[in-house]
């Protein structure tokens, strides 16, 4: 595990790092390090996704998009909940915005920003009652390798402490089709915990 460095509270110092600068230098996009950082303690729920998009880089605010909307919509919470970081954290794999490879395709995030921040994010986190694993990334880092679909499929193995699920990002629209179960079996369930955690 890489050492974080630095004094004050991680997540100054998150929103202060700049370790993948060359990295992101040599994308497509050129990009210099933006770390989206949305996490306080005394937050009960925790969001762990992918990386930031494109939009959260020039924003600031993750899931400030479509994927966000439906994120939200699977929650059954609005933007104000959502983003209140007294309630609600979210801790991605990645805080900065990966980039665009040569093809204009999705960069992973870099597996040295989990390794150095994480463990120091989670450990300011000690009251997560209920953890929302987002996407095939974050599902590999908590649960190991494997197929999303069995996962999510697998839903009542996690809860209620954690629910497995699919990104939001419009290019999942035809898995949502092609698996119904999910929107009659996963999310009633899900919303329902939410407001347990939020407001129990």
């Amino acid at each position: 595990m890489a050492r974080a460095v630095g004094e004050g509270p991680v997540w100054d110092r998150i929103a202060a790092c700049r370790l993948c600068a060359p990295r992101f230098a040599a994308t497509a996009t050129r990009h210099a390090p933006r770390p989206v950082v949305w996490f306080r303690p005394g937050a009960r729920l925790l969001i762990a996704s992918q990386a930031p998009g494109a939009r959260a880089h020039d924003s600031g605010t993750p899931f400030l998009d479509p994927s966000g909307d439906r994120l939200r919509d699977w929650m059954g919470i609005g933007p104000e909940e959502f983003y209140d970081r007294s309630r609600v954290a979210i801790v991605p794999m990645g805080f900065c915005f990966p980039g665009y490879d040569a093809k204009g395709g999705d960069i992973p995030p870099p597996a040295i920003c989990a390794a150095t921040w994480r463990a120091e994010a989670m450990a300011a986190l000690p009251d997560i009652r209920l953890t929302l694993i987002v996407g095939g990334t974050a599902q590999a880092w908590h649960l190991g390798k494997g197929p999303v679909t069995e996962r999510v499929r697998n839903w009542r193995a996690h809860a209620p402490a954690r629910f497995v699920l699919p990104h939001p990002s419009w290019r999942n629209t035809a898995w949502l089709k092609k698996n119904p179960w999910f929107a009659e079996e996963v999310l009633p369930a899900l919303r329902a915990r939410v407001q347990e955690v939020l407001h129990g």
